[in-house]
């Protein structure tokens, strides 16, 4: 398992697909900790090729994907067996979150936002009042949730969907995701080394700035104090006071990297446990908050990995080009 070492800003690279999400490499401190426990990726069948924009799991047994052509998958198996699921669009599909087992969106092209009740069995395309594509959605509770997108766009609502109001970003840039913590506490990334924050529920937004011109293309914080960004060419930013300050994390390259992967997804289980997934198949890991990142040495695909889910701290799926699908696990 390869280790990395936090040093200075990378320049971004070229957009992938249609969502324009590109890729990236890591690092930590050195000095750092031994690395965890070996990291396992095995390939699940999916049933399509097409690319698969996200993924997430309510649990180790139940999960949904999304990706181009109006693509929804369903899993009661945790992905021993995938089902395709009527969407009833053709649009691409770049999110998704649910709440609970029940209520869930899936955001894409041409403003659409999808609603299910029943854990995804039907889906019903709710009005949010957009065309902008819409690259990335988060829902809180099975009341409130955000949508982000082209140019600037961020969607709010405290009904599950019934209504959408849009949010003032004071941002033209296109916003490729959203997290929040609590309420009140979140975060939205996107071109143009665009970061955001609110801390009264998006009422207002305020801007941050880094030393990296970087596309983003993932938000998580872990808490309103600590968060993370990801983006293109090995970005990696991480704020320990709310998002006033960002702080670059990214991971050096290697003698066998010539050049940085586009990091794509970041989540975090709890303040300890985080994953990264990126361009060419990357995986990282860290175990201590994010001093240190370990790449996991797995070969199941070159392919682009887009969604990532956790259930855990050692067990995860992640999502990406010709319908791609892998089960991550590891040692607790």
């Amino acid at each position: 398992m390869r280790r990395f070492f936090v040093t200075i800003p990378r320049t971004f690279s070229r957009c992938v697909l249609a969502a324009c999400v590109c890729g990236l490499a890591l690092t930590g401190y050195a000095g750092a900790a031994d690395a965890p426990s070996p990291v396992k990726a095995a390939l699940q069948k999916s049933g399509t090729v097409v690319t698969l924009m996200g993924i997430q799991f309510t649990d180790a047994t139940l999960g949904w994907a999304v990706g181009s052509g109006g693509t929804i998958l369903k899993t009661s198996a945790g992905g021993k067996r995938w089902r395709a699921v009527p969407s009833g669009t053709t649009a691409l599909l770049t999110g998704v979150s649910f709440a609970d087992r029940q209520q869930g969106w899936v955001v894409g092209a041409n403003g659409t936002i999808l609603h299910s009740s029943d854990g995804g069995e039907k889906w019903r395309a709710q009005p949010g009042g957009t065309q902008s594509a819409l690259y990335g959605v988060f829902f809180l509770t099975p009341s409130a949730g955000w949508a982000v997108g082209a140019g600037g766009t961020i969607l709010h609502t405290n009904d599950g969907g019934a209504h959408w109001e849009d949010q003032t970003s004071g941002t033209n840039a296109i916003l490729y995701a959203v997290h929040f913590v609590d309420p009140l506490h979140g975060g939205a990334v996107g071109a143009l080394g665009t970061i955001l924050t609110t801390d009264d529920g998006g009422k207002s937004w305020q801007s941050h700035e880094t030393d990296n011109a970087a596309t983003f293309f993932d938000v998580f914080f872990t808490d309103v104090n600590t968060g993370w960004a990801v983006g293109n060419a090995g970005a990696l930013y991480q704020t320990a006071d709310g998002g006033q300050r960002w702080i670059d994390r990214a991971m050096v390259c290697g003698k066998t990297c010539t050049r940085p992967a586009d990091l794509v997804r970041i989540r975090f289980v709890d303040s300890k446990s985080g994953w990264i997934v990126g361009e060419r198949g990357s995986i990282f890991r860290t175990v201590d908050a994010g001093f240190t990142w370990n790449e996991a040495p797995v070969q199941a695909t070159k392919s682009t990995l887009y969604g990532l889910s956790f259930v855990d701290p050692v067990r995860g799926w992640a999502a990406g080009e010709q319908g791609t699908i892998l089960q991550i696990t590891a040692s607790p």
